[in-house]
């Protein structure tokens, strides 16, 4: 859990030092009062460009200096940030105990989930959404899939590259992209499927609850090391036309399931697409703290503000325990089943 946060310079926040206790974690106030940068700001402490997948300088203060900081002391008195400079203001920078590390080594020590109104439209979004969620999932539970993750589309981007270039192309340098496509594309896939496998495993075994129970599937052709690499191979007139690559993990999908009602997420309504997406994240969560055996941190964003009063007690009852757990929200009467001990913030 984080201890300390500071954020210099950040979204609104000139200059911001919270501490924060074991548990809960209430941020309340006005629409616009910095209560979701905050969380975004610790969205940050993990791989990937945060929750609101914003670019760098747009998250720098308005007014300030440039750049921006966000830095953390977590348990055990480990010391992680990051932020970018004002001379290179779409430069990531990392350090974990002072020495400079990449945005990858941060999954080594924190986990970080969230959860915010934008993915309540998660299940009718195009597939990509879904696969970049899914890959959060995975990376909490094994590290290394952001690093298989970043080097695969590197690869797969030079490679649609020369393919989209007129002139003649190195039919040996394209091999060995390929290659690199193949090994982190099975390690990709890899981890999905035993990711989705558990994580629909945990949501069959937990007991009946207020919210609907998801089951999960992963859509897309399994990722074989020797056809993976024939189909680059053979394929490659067909993406110089398309543009793209169009076979890979790249274009799997994450399908999910009411399971009361045998229907497609897709097609159930607002809220229960909502139960559903908070269901899988809550399970997730439990299986994070049993792989890894810390509970991540987790952020949600406004997630009381459209549940009745039964459903925020089973939700506050639930998390209680959980670990360390960031809400947001306008009204401090939504929180009123929050545990006193809760660490209480209003801006």
């Amino acid at each position: 859990m984080l201890t300390r946060l500071v954020l210099t310079d950040f979204r609104n926040h000139a200059d911001l030092a919270l501490f924060p206790s074991a548990g809960f974690v209430v941020l309340t106030g006005e629409n616009g009062a910095g209560k979701t940068n905050v969380l975004e700001a610790v969205s940050l402490l993990a791989p990937g460009r945060g929750l609101r997948r914003a670019a760098l300088s747009a998250m720098a203060r308005q007014g300030g200096k440039g750049g921006f900081g966000v830095a953390a002391t977590l348990d055990g008195d480990v010391e992680i940030a990051t932020g970018a400079l004002a001379a290179a203001p779409e430069r990531r920078v990392v350090r974990v105990q002072g020495a400079a590390a990449s945005a990858n080594a941060l999954a080594d020590w924190l986990s970080v989930l969230w959860l915010t109104p934008a993915m309540d439209r998660l299940f009718v979004e195009p597939a990509s959404e879904r696969r970049r969620f899914l890959d959060r999932l995975v990376m909490a539970l094994a590290p290394a899939h952001g690093m298989h993750a970043t080097r695969y589309d590197a690869a797969m981007r030079e490679r649609n590259r020369l393919l989209a270039s007129e002139g003649p192309v190195d039919p040996d340098w394209l091999s060995a992209l390929e290659a690199r496509m193949v090994e982190h594309g099975a390690a990709i896939d890899a981890g999905r499927v035993a990711a989705v496998a558990a994580l629909d495993q945990r949501l069959a075994d937990a007991p009946d609850s207020v919210f609907a129970r998801a089951a999960l599937a992963l859509e897309g052709e399994a990722v074989e090391a020797g056809a993976f690499a024939h189909a680059l191979a053979m394929g490659r007139r067909r993406d110089a036309a398309a543009g793209r690559t169009l076979v890979g993990p790249h274009r799997a999908d994450l399908l999910v399931t009411h399971v009361a009602k045998a229907q497609a997420a897709a097609l159930c309504s607002t809220g229960e697409q909502k139960a559903l997406l908070l269901g899988i994240v809550l399970a997730h969560a439990d299986l994070v703290t049993e792989r890894r055996e810390v509970p991540p941190v987790l952020l949600l964003d406004e997630v009381a503000a459209h549940l009745d009063p039964s459903r925020r007690a089973a939700l506050f009852e639930r998390l209680a325990g959980r670990g360390q757990v960031w809400m947001t929200g306008t009204e401090p009467g939504l929180f009123t089943d929050v545990p006193e001990a809760a660490t209480r913030v209003t801006f």
